[in-house]
């Protein structure tokens, strides 16, 4: 009933399922209806919205499989999937494949990968890295993986290991095998310098070469298998290899179907065949072969065969077989090849024959060192043998034919083996074999149209392995279920020991098949025969063909195979011609030949080799000693040797823990990333991934432990439910859940599920949270539309209201409107009758007004008759007046004209030549005083022209009074005449007369005018003419100047913006440069260590190799020691006890190898010192770039630098002479002490000293004031300077042009208009300039008033600043001083530039104020000495007197109190002196004991750095070279002694860092280079080394600092690394966020929080606690800074690396809880005051990486926003987080394949590498900055805890 319940719980309408299809296997439909008990069939839709009716079958009445939910799709691992059956295996294969590109799928314990026939990059030496040390199952599944759990298993539990890869032809097994080996080679390394793990990799191409070939599935396809066991040692690291191989197809070498090639060494010949050491071979192209042509595809697109050739002669030099044996071996197989050209012609029916001089079988005896004659005759004859006789039998020509290739296959797998036998010896060592890995590589469950013997081989392994594989499945879930006390039953799986007892058993078909090679007439028909009646009605396995006799058909665990009889006797024969053999054995001049044959009889397996050595024995099959080797009848035929071999191989996987690794071939048509569905199932059924499968589904396949499933499925329990234990709570809630007991099983640690339970879990999962959505969603959108509704109803109110008030603004409107008409026509009909009445009246106006008119114009006419009359006498006299007068002034212009036009052109002349002369604007920009003196003289000139142009006025006006005078008179007279002209009327006819000949003087007098006033004119348009061309020179000149200043300008601007870009780039530059440089100086130092970390562990593996010592560790191959290359003799050499052991196994060590080490330490010294010099270099430049940057900086500072200086020699000056006068006064007191009146304590020595200390501090005061007078005086003289070069720049070229300007148009002006207006201009000019100079005075004295106020301010301040304390007096001076000159400066720069000449006056001014305040201070300096001087006088008078009064008594009783003076102690000069003996005590007690735990904890930090320095600088003071010498050397060796020792230890690691850091700064400190003594104080500079230059041991010491910083981030990241995950990755920093999924087999580490779990808050505790370490050891600041960007780059980097190979992390949740621990981080930072340090940008990849889980990823905005958002990720990093992603929850949605197209569209323009993942083992160059130590070395005291007594102060 229950289970009634669930069908129909599950198959309801919506429910998604899996439906048989022809196409595509299986296909995806949903159910549109829901199904009920009873129902015949249901009721489909497919996804491309077709409705079908799928009938159940009515016997089982099964319904199809259920589709996992979205959420299980794309898992990792397919056992971790709900419903396990065929169609969800092969669609989650899909998902991941073509969605994800992912190609590795973990199914169980098998490892499912899937050809992507594309180079993909996730297999570097980064990506080996990132699986190194990992859990299986915590990372994506990988090859790489399996490989690192089959190496942790060999170390944790003893055991050999097995990884098995397996798949069928093209589906990757080699190229699996080669990633396995790469691993092994990578993460273990070897032991000695043979370099084991380079070898086994560099047999992969030969036996490619040798034993691969085209065919019509794969372009490098195996034609054999093989095992290779991989060998280590106790230490697990590499230390030799063996190779088994199996089955060679043999028969490749003579035939090829279409479109296959023969083996690839053949074709690598012939493309090689021009060099000239292959002219000997005689070969031409492979077209020419027929064993090279038969397939018609002799190229391989994109594979180069000639330079496949040099790749394999160079595996062949790697693995010691020499050039002579190379070429012997292609001798050989130019031998075959030609071999397969000799034609065999028809003699007759029997007999064949050979034509004379054949030049192929000429070309093959030459090769091979045999007769012609005896190889043509046995190729076409053939040896009988009986009892009595030997016969010698022709051989027909198709025999012929077979028996040469059959002699062509023996030959290659003579070689074959051969070659094999060779590799085993390259890699087998003498060391002994502690454990080893195997990886097999075999050929695949194989069914062909036509399958042979071949196939029949192959599918008899698979049939095996596939047995061994379902038992120790089988096995492991026994383990599991007995482990968590699990009831257990009996799971029914396949067995196929009945197929395999077909095959091997007793009268099997093996049997069968042997016992027919012996018959002497047996035949493939009578084997045929035997088997139908041997199996045919015995055994269901076995079938016979409908329509054939001569084949068979076996059912494998794969499918039905079909095997065809023709040739199996032959093959498993494989016989071939004595006689061929001993022609070619007896081959005299090819040695190679001969041993190819000479052990033929030796071999124990199919191809020849012998069991190895060095711990192989075990599993070897011994010889049988009953066996007779020269009788040919009891030779093994094939099929027996490969079962044999088989079996042996059976026997040794059994002996080992097996690794599966399952490949699978995608498509037939080798499409990238093609997935074909019908092909994946096929193979899927043969390799058993489905049969694991099937046995997981039977049992509980779906597990989770209790705190998971908690987690998971919290949201079904009620809060009554929990409870507090866990166990009890899921065990409660599962019984409500689901009622079915059997559904569910409780182990001790996990709840197990039957197959579908998940689902079903999950399903009512996503149903009560799709219960709550709704509910959140009802409730905020019934909050929606009531916030809608409620908007639209005031929306209508308001709509209504506007629309009410419209209506009757609408209607007062219309009355207005119609209240207006009626107005309107009111004024329109008024208007109308006004116009008429106006018209009417203006008719009658107009009448009378023309009428008036008429009468007017009658009168007025008359009367001007009358004035015209008067007017023209009136005309006529003023003309005849005015002609002389004219004529006068005309006369007079003209000559004045003409003189000016000579002088206007003679200086028109000369300012066109200054105009173009250089020299001219050079004098116009002289100085500013000398224009000043120019202009005052030329204001002195102008006026005292001023004063002649007065003189001349005042003459011109007299005698134009004298004038007026004298024309008043002829006036008068004229008035007279005219008077007398009236009284004589009678005289009108002489009157009339003269008025005629008037008229004619008129006419002349005009045309003289008119030719005057054209004469002026023309000279007025040439004047102006010439006024318009100066004037367009003058803009020319000065449009020019102006581009020449203009372009000056720019240019300099320019160049100053080009030179401080070039700056900056050669900056940048040699800062990278340098940062290279570094880099590579410290990984050469690494590179270093490491060689001398090899060459310990040879002289360990030396000494150890007579002791064998229990157990075994794994360590890191890349463990480096901390020996320097700079090593010194020294007798004290003696400190290490192991020197003397190490020297006798030194001894015994190969001379060779120690040659080697000694060359490469050379090499690398050499190379070493080349690179320092090239740092030293780049440092030079670098300094010298920043040099010439700080030039103008100081030139910048050059006022505040005078300042210094100025103070620096006042102090000087002045406290020598106060020192001087103090030491005189301490000498009067002392001398006069024994007195009681000058005695310390008295009153007047108390009031003396008062006034001395006050007169002291006013003395300081005066001193700072002058100071401070004196620098303002020199900034002032500078801006003055400046300012005065300024305009000399700027002003002279503007005051000449306007002087020039004005000049010239003022003379043209009195040329044009005449005298007077010329003198009233000047009078103009000077008014003008006496109210400019009128107004300039006023100013002045304006200033001059504000001048005299600022001083008497000055004053005031400076007495108020008396006033002050001493400490407040400089502060409050400076204050006011720069505050009133920065606004004095903001004052000039915003006035125009005419105030100039103001600004100068003034700051002159100023200055001599200055001056005069400097003077009064010094005049105040002077009088304080003076009364120094008086109070010094009386001090000594004082005591005169009291000695004088005191009695000898009280001198004895009064004890004499000296002053008390505080001194430095003058013997103690900072060194310590030692005995030569005392040295090793000195090392060993403050390097090799002190613990920083313990007595360093205490100590000032750095104190072992001062105690030997102060050791060291006494050594320099005695000029003892030796302790010198000896004391650094013993300081460095202990130190690397020390770090050795104990190098895992943080605190020793960071002590001594901080301590060899001091050393360092000690040694610049107090070497005497002026880059470091600028900082010591003169004490200090007291103590600097005086005899030796110590700059080649700072350099020593500095690669000792680089050393251990590095061995420090070591550290850290050996204490960080398994933090990092576990906190920043899997741990819920915030609870809740993120829900568990379902897991599958392999173990997955959990996110909730268990004992031991590392959280985010751990490695917060961790970076406090190196910080809190390094900051008590002193170490440097920017040493802690430079540490912190390491640490947060490792974290970054594992992170983000963790990330991009985890599927399982890449969500949105995952997002949030990311960003949410790097700001944890970056809290910290914040907290440490490491915000600058760059650490926070080295997170910023992770960052992003971060955001991009949690942005949106759907439309092409969302892509644009990734691309500009994810610019410290790479394309390949992005592209794999968005192929990673995976929703958690089926409300998320995945990231789609488009989209994930258009991301790579966009960023395919980037230039990156294409690297996936970040170097973990990258290190920053340090370096170490100059920090000088202001620690005085007279005053460090050694405390007694360090048992340094034997140290003397001196």
């Amino acid at each position: 009933m229950n289970m009634n319940r669930e069908l129909e719980y599950m198959f309801v309408q919506c429910a998604r399922v899996w439906i048989p299809d022809a196409e595509e296997v299986w296909k995806s439909a949903e159910l549109t209806k829901d199904f009920k008990n009873g129902d015949a069939s249901l009721q489909l839709m497919l996804e491309d919205g077709t409705s079908i009716e799928h009938k159940l079958d009515p016997k089982t009445k099964n319904l199809p499989y259920l589709r996992n939910p979205d959420i299980l799709v794309g898992e990792n691992d397919l056992t971790a999937l709900s419903y396990l059956h065929e169609p969800a295996v092969l669609h989650n294969l899909k998902v991941r494949f073509i969605d994800s590109k992912l190609i590795y799928t973990y199914c169980g314990i098998v490892l499912v990968a899937i050809n992507p026939y594309e180079t993909l990059g996730i297999y570097g030496t980064d990506i080996i890295n990132a699986y190194s040390g990992q859990n299986m199952g915590d990372m994506d599944p990988h090859i790489f993986a399996v490989a690192e759990e089959a190496y942790k298993q060999m170390a944790r539990d003893e055991r050999n290991q097995s990884i098995i890869v397996s798949g069928e032809s093209g589906a990757g097994k080699t190229v699996s095998a080669k990633y396995a080996m790469r691993y092994f080679a990578t993460v273990s390394g070897s032991t000695s310098e043979a370099n084991v793990e380079q070898k086994v990799l560099a047999s992969n191409p030969i036996m490619e070469a040798i034993g691969n070939a085209k065919t019509t599935r794969n372009d490098n396809s195996s034609r054999f298998g093989k095992y290779i066991e991989i060998g280590f040692d106790t230490r697990y690291r590499i230390i030799g290899a063996n190779m088994r191989t199996y089955l060679l197809e043999k028969s490749r070498v003579v035939f090829q179907a279409d479109e296959e090639r023969n083996y690839h060494i053949f074709y690598q010949l012939c493309a090689s065949s021009h060099l000239p050491e292959f002219k000997t071979l005689k070969l031409s192209s492979a077209n020419d072969f027929l064993y090279t042509r038969q397939g018609r595809s002799p190229v391989i697109q994109g594979v180069d065969d000639t330079k496949e050739l040099s790749t394999t002669r160079n595996a062949f030099t790697l693995l010691g077989i020499n050039e002579s044996y190379q070429m012997g071996l292609f001798q050989v197989l130019a031998a075959i090849l030609h071999l397969g050209n000799v034609e065999i012609k028809d003699r007759d029916s029997d007999s064949s024959l050979i034509p004379p001089n054949n030049r192929h079988l000429t070309a093959f005896c030459e090769l091979v060192g045999v007769t012609y004659q005896d190889m043509s005759q046995w190729l076409c004859h053939r040896k009988l043998k009986t009892a009595t006789e030997t016969y010698v039998k022709t051989l027909p020509r198709l025999q012929a034919t077979n028996a040469r290739d059959a002699l062509a296959k023996h030959i290659y797998a003579k070689l074959f083996n051969w070659i094999v036998e060779h590799v085993n010896k390259a890699l087998i060592t003498n060391i002994k074999q502690h454990s080893f890995i195997g990886v097999l590589d075999i050929y695949g469950f194989e069914t062909f149209e036509i399958n042979s013997f071949e196939q029949f081989c192959i599918n008899y392994a698979n049939e095996k392995l596939q047995q061994q594989f379902n038992m120790h499945v089988f096995k492991l879930e026994q383990e599991e279920y007995m482990k968590e006390q699990i009831p257990w039953t009996l799971i029914d799986f396949y067995d196929n020991q009945p197929c395999i007892n077909l095959i091997e058993a007793k009268m099997g078909i093996l049997d069968l098949l042997d016992e027919e090679c012996k018959m002497p007439k047996g035949s493939d028909d009578s084997w045929a025969q035997k088997l139908y009646n041997t199996h045919l009605k015995t055994c269901s396995l076995f079938e016979k063909p409908r329509m054939s006799n001569r084949a068979f058909i076996i059912q494998h665990f794969a499918d039905k195979v079909e095997y065809q009889c023709e040739g199996f006797l032959e093959k498993n024969k494989d016989t071939v011609n004595e006689d061929q053999i001993n022609v070619l054995k007896a081959s005299k001049k090819f040695d190679l030949l001969v041993e190819l044959f000479q052990d033929e009889e030796k071999a124990t397996s199919p191809t020849g080799q012998v069991p190895g050595t060095g711990g192989r024995t075990r599993l070897s099959i011994k010889p049988d000693k009953g066996r007779d080797k020269s009788s040919k009848e009891h030779k093994k035929t094939v099929g027996c040797q490969f079962r044999n071999s088989l079996q042996m191989l059976m026997d040794t996987l059994n002996a080992t823990t097996p690794h599966y690794v399952r490949c699978i071939k995608p498509n037939d048509f080798k499409l990238a990333f093609s997935f074909d569905p019908k092909r994946a199932v096929q193979q899927l059924r043969a390799c058993g991934v489905l049969e694991t499968i099937r046995i997981s589904a039977a049992g509980f396949p779906s597990r989770w432990t209790y705190q998971e499933f908690f987690s998971r499925y919290r949201v079904l329990m009620k809060q009554k439910d929990v409870l507090s234990d866990k166990k009890l709570t899921c065990r409660n809630v599962l019984e409500k859940l689901v009622e079915d007991q059997d559904k569910y099983q409780f182990g001790k640690t996990k709840i197990f599920f039957r197959a579908g339970q998940v689902a079903y879990l999950e399903k009512l999962r996503a149903d009560k949270l799709r219960v709550a959505c709704i509910r959140i969603q009802k409730t905020i959108r019934c909050w929606l539309a009531r916030k809608k509704y409620l908007r639209k109803r005031s929306a209508a109110i308001t709509i209504q209201r506007f629309t009410r008030g419209y209506q009757a603004r609408c209607l007062a409107k219309f009355m207005r409107r119609t209240q207006a008409a009626t107005i309107i026509q009111k004024y329109q009909r008024m208007y109308v009758e006004r116009k008429r009445y106006r018209q009417k009246q203006a008719a009658a106006l107009v009448m009378q007004t023309i009428l008036r008119a008429y009468m007017a114009r009658q009168k007025y006419q008359g009367l001007v008759r009358e004035h015209n009359a008067v007017i023209i006498q009136k005309r006529v006299r003023g003309w005849l007046a005015r002609c002389w007068y004219k004529r006068c002034l005309v006369s007079l212009v003209y000559l004045q004209c003409c003189f000016r036009r000579m002088k206007a052109r003679r200086e028109l002349k000369k300012l066109k030549i200054e105009a173009r002369s250089v020299e001219h604007f050079k004098k116009l920009n002289k100085g500013m005083e000398n224009k000043i003196m120019q202009l005052q003289r030329r204001i002195d000139e102008q006026s005292k022209d001023n004063r002649s142009i007065n003189e001349k006025l005042v003459s011109l006006e007299t005698s134009s009074t004298a004038e007026r005078e004298r024309m008043r008179g002829e006036l008068s007279r004229l008035r007279g005449v005219e008077e007398d002209a009236k009284n004589k009327g009678n005289q009108v006819t002489s009157l009339l007369e003269q008025l005629e000949k008037l008229r004619k003087e008129l006419s002349s007098t005009q045309k003289e005018k008119k030719t005057i006033e054209d004469w002026a004119q023309t000279y007025r348009d040439e004047m102006e003419k010439m006024v318009s061309e100066l004037k367009d020179q003058n803009c020319s000149l000065k449009k020019e100047k102006d581009d020449l200043n203009r372009l000056i300008q720019e240019q300099s601007q320019q160049m100053t913006e080009k030179m401080a870009r070039a700056i900056v780039e050669k900056t940048q530059q040699l800062e990278t440069d340098l940062n290279e440089e570094r880099s590579r100086y410290q990984n050469l130092l690494t590179e270093h260590l490491r060689l001398e970390e090899k060459y310990d562990d040879l002289k360990e593996t030396m000494v150890s190799s007579n002791v064998s010592k229990p157990g075994h560790r794994r360590t890191d191959s890349t463990h480096s020691s901390n020996e320097s290359e700079y090593t010194y003799n020294s007798e004290y050499a003696e400190l290490e006890e192991g020197s003397r052991a190490a020297e006798d196994v030194t001894r015994g060590m190969d001379t060779s190898l120690t040659l080697k080490l000694q060359k490469r330490l050379t090499e690398l010294e050499q190379e070493k010192q080349s690179l320092r010099n090239e740092l030293e270099n780049r440092e030079d430049q670098f300094q010298r770039a920043r040099a010439r940057d700080d030039v103008e900086f100081k030139k910048a500072r050059g006022a505040e630098l005078e300042y210094e200086s100025l103070k620096r020699q006042e102090l000087e000056s002045e406290n020598k002479k106060l020192k001087h006068d103090l030491v005189e006064i301490r000498r009067s007191l002392l001398g006069n002490a024994a007195t009681g009146a000058g005695a310390p304590g008295s009153p007047a020595y108390k009031v003396v000293l008062e006034q001395l200390n006050a007169s002291c501090e006013e003395l300081e005061v005066r001193k700072e004031e002058v100071l401070i007078l004196r620098s303002q005086l020199v900034s002032q003289k500078e801006a003055m300077h400046h300012k005065d070069e300024k305009e000399t720049m700027t002003e002279p070229s503007a005051y000449v042009e306007d002087v020039s300007k004005l000049k010239d148009a003022g003379e043209l002006k009195q040329a044009y208009i005449g005298l007077k207006d010329t003198n009233r201009l000047l009078e103009h000019q000077l008014q003008t300039q006496r109210r400019g100079y009128d107004s300039e005075v006023e100013s002045l004295r304006g200033e001059l008033q504000n001048v005299k106020e600022e001083n008497n301010r000055q004053q005031q301040l400076l007495a108020q600043n008396l006033q002050l304390p001493p400490e407040a007096r400089i502060e409050a001076s400076l204050q006011h001083e720069i505050t009133r000159l920065t606004n004095e400066n903001l004052e000039l720069l915003a006035e125009d530039p005419t105030a100039s000449r103001e600004a100068r006056v003034t700051i002159l001014r100023r200055m001599v104020d200055l001056m005069e305040q400097l003077e009064k201070q010094d005049r105040t300096i002077r009088k304080l000495k003076k009364q120094l001087k008086v109070y010094s006088k009386r001090i000594g008078e004082m005591g005169a007197q009291t000695e004088g009064q005191t009695s000898p008594g009280q001198m004895v009783d009064e004890p004499i109190h000296p002053v008390n003076i505080p001194r430095r102690e003058k013997d103690f000069q900072g060194m310590l002196e030692y005995k030569k003996e005392d040295e090793l005590k000195l090392v060993k007690n403050l390097i090799l004991e002190l613990k920083p735990r313990g007595v360093a904890v205490n100590l000032i930090p750095g104190l072992p750095a001062y105690i030997l320095f102060m050791c060291l600088r006494h050594a320099d003071y005695v000029n003892d070279d030796q302790k010198v010498r000896t004391l650094l050397t013993s300081t460095i060796n202990s130190i690397k002694k020390i770090l050795k020792k104990r190098g895992d230890d943080f605190e020793t690691v960071s002590f001594w860092l901080s301590n060899t850091c001091r050393f360092l700064h000690c040694l610049k400190q107090y070497s005497g280079d002026e880059a470091f003594i600028k900082h010591n104080t003169q004490r200090q500079n007291e103590h600097i080394l005086s005899n030796f230059d110590l700059a080649e041991y700072r350099q020593v010491i500095s690669d000792l600092a680089i050393q251990i910083y590095q061995q420090l981030i070591k550290c850290m990241e050996n204490i960080l690394q398994p933090m990092i995950v576990s906190g920043m990755l899997e741990h819920e920093t915030i609870q809740g966020v993120s829900g568990v999924k379902p897991t599958g087999l392999r173990k997955r580490t959990s996110s909730i929080v268990d004992e031991g779990t590392y959280t985010l808050d751990s490695i917060l505790r961790q970076l406090s606690a190196f910080h809190s370490t390094m900051c008590q050891h002193g170490t440097d600041p920017e040493l802690i800074k430079q540490v912190v960007k390491q640490q947060f780059y490792i974290i970054g980097a594992v992170t983000l690396n963790n990330l991009l190979l985890r599927k399982d992390m890449c969500s949105w949740s995952k997002g949030m809880q990311i960003r949410y621990n790097v700001s944890q981080l970056e809290e910290w930072l914040r907290d440490k005051g490491l915000m600058t340090c760059g650490a926070k940008e080295t997170l910023e990849p992770l960052i992003q990486a971060a955001q991009l889980l949690q942005v949106k990823k759907k439309t092409d905005e969302d892509a644009e926003a990734i691309c500009s958002m994810c610019l410290a990720l790479t394309t390949a990093q992005i592209v794999k987080v968005l192929n990673l992603y995976t929703p958690v929850n089926e409300f998320e949605e995945r990231v789609s394949v488009a989209f994930i197209r258009t991301i790579q569209t966009r960023l395919r323009d980037r230039c990156e590498s294409p690297q996936l993942l970040m170097d973990t083992k990258m290190i920053y160059p340090v370096t170490f900055p100059f920090n000088p130590s202001s620690l005085a070395l007279e005053t460090i005291q050694i405390p007694s805890s360090l048992n340094l007594s034997f140290l003397t102060r001196v």
